[in-house]
């Protein structure tokens, strides 16, 4: 394959990592004389023909872009369906390709992303066009397959260990005249891979968070209601983490919000703390308060996971040598090789083993009464919270992170009808 530029685009929800994947895709490229064009608001862009050039921004801003949360070039929700009954759109990016010399994409994003990318592969080696396609790893849910964890998700379980340990001292400094139980949402629509790491916050028994409800176990009131309870008389108060897709045993949502479906197809969710709260003052009279970190969990750069910074660059860096190698349609996955001490390597998938395929919490991974984590729980994601990553601070007390010019190369096509 001739040398032409590679196609850059982000996808679903940001991370506090994910930018520290652009950097190091960028990085990598420019270091091998390719040229990096990214995607105005991902996919959206590619099929807009929205295109920002990266070679007009510095070195100094591309060093910055590595500690940046958020989605430097902009990200949608924007799912592609099946290669026939979204042909029009497949066959729009491939002009877009055309036009731009475009001879390697880069999709950063979790399951739908990676499914995209495959079947851009597929279009592409349909129409004889030489394009290589990488899917590049990214999820603060920590589902995706094959890889041992996902850039984004370490970062994210941080934050909520720290923020589950940090309100449990609150909680126990109150409880003798206030708040006897504090309910803490974590994300995870269908994994509990975040509930999961607010065990984490604490090793003894009565330690917060003391209830955890995930989705890989059916919710029973009676039983949780109960646990509470029991908590409460034993240790004075009581922490619970609810992952946010937590369901009843015939599937329904707990939190299912009425609010239709999204982009994705996915149930729109909300308010499972605040249901649980009202539910535990209800029933058991004890005075509640709750949180729903929702956005908080995945932008909290200033308490980033060293291990999940660290990451977030490899599968960065090695997708773009797996492209320029001809490698297409695979994934960079993180292979764990040892726990003690953690190491851990960069190996390519195919995007066939990743793709609509979901890793969901090991069933060795939870208590077998359901409301905590193993040891074998707390093993794995030990090592994927450790570390600070690097941030630097302004005279005005907060983190200097960087806007990005994003200048956009001519247009070459006629506008994109999306109907």
């Amino acid at each position: 394959m001739r040398q032409g530029n590679l196609l850059y685009a982000q996808s679903g929800g940001v991370t506090a990592v994910i930018n520290a994947t652009a950097a190091a895709v960028i990085d990598e490229a420019r270091a091998r004389k390719v040229k990096v064009l990214a995607a105005r608001n991902g996919i959206l862009g590619a099929l807009r023909e929205e295109l920002i050039d990266t070679s007009r921004e510095s070195p100094a801003a591309i060093r910055a872009l590595a500690h940046t949360p958020g989605g430097a070039f902009g990200s949608c929700r924007l799912k592609l369906k099946s290669l026939e009954a979204d042909r029009a759109r497949y066959e729009r990016l491939l002009e877009v390709f055309r036009a731009h010399d475009i001879r390697y994409f880069l999709y950063n994003g979790g399951n739908d992303s990676a499914d995209t990318a495959l079947k851009v592969s597929q279009l592409a080696k349909a129409f004889d066009y030489p394009l290589t396609c990488i899917g590049v790893p990214k999820t603060v849910d920590n589902d995706l397959a094959v890889t041992d964890t996902c850039p984004g998700f370490g970062s994210a379980a941080k934050f909520t260990a720290v923020s589950v340990r940090e309100a449990a001292l609150d909680v126990a400094a109150m409880a003798e005249t206030s708040t006897k139980v504090f309910v803490y949402e974590a994300m995870g629509r269908h994994a509990g891979w975040l509930a999961a790491a607010a065990g984490l916050a604490g090793e003894d028994p009565d330690a917060a968070p003391q209830i955890i409800l995930f989705p890989e176990r059916a919710y029973d009131e009676a039983a949780f209601l109960a646990q509470v309870r029991k908590v409460v008389d034993k240790v004075g108060w009581c922490v619970v983490v609810a992952s946010e897709g937590i369901q009843h045993a015939d599937g329904r949502f707990v939190a299912d919000a009425g609010g239709g479906k999204d982009s994705f197809g996915h149930t729109q969710l909300g308010g499972v703390a605040s249901y649980l709260a009202g539910r535990v003052k209800d029933q058991l009279g004890m005075k509640v308060h709750w949180t729903l970190p929702d956005y908080l969990q995945r932008s909290a750069r200033h308490i980033a996971s060293e291990t999940d910074w660290k990451q977030a660059q490899a599968v960065g860096k090695a997708a773009v040598q797996m492209a320029l190698k001809g490698d297409n349609a695979v994934m960079p996955v993180i292979v764990r090789s040892s726990d003690l001490p953690y190491r851990w390597k960069i190996e390519a998938v195919p995007l066939s083993k990743v793709a609509n395929h979901e890793k969901k919490m090991p069933a060795g991974f939870i208590r077998k009464d359901g409301f905590g984590i193993t040891a074998s729980a707390r093993r794995y994601l030990q090592p994927l919270i450790r570390g600070q990553a690097p941030l630097p601070y302004g005279s005005n007390g907060l983190p200097v992170y960087v806007t990005l010019k994003n200048i956009a190369v001519k247009q070459k096509l006629p506008a994109w009808d999306a109907g």
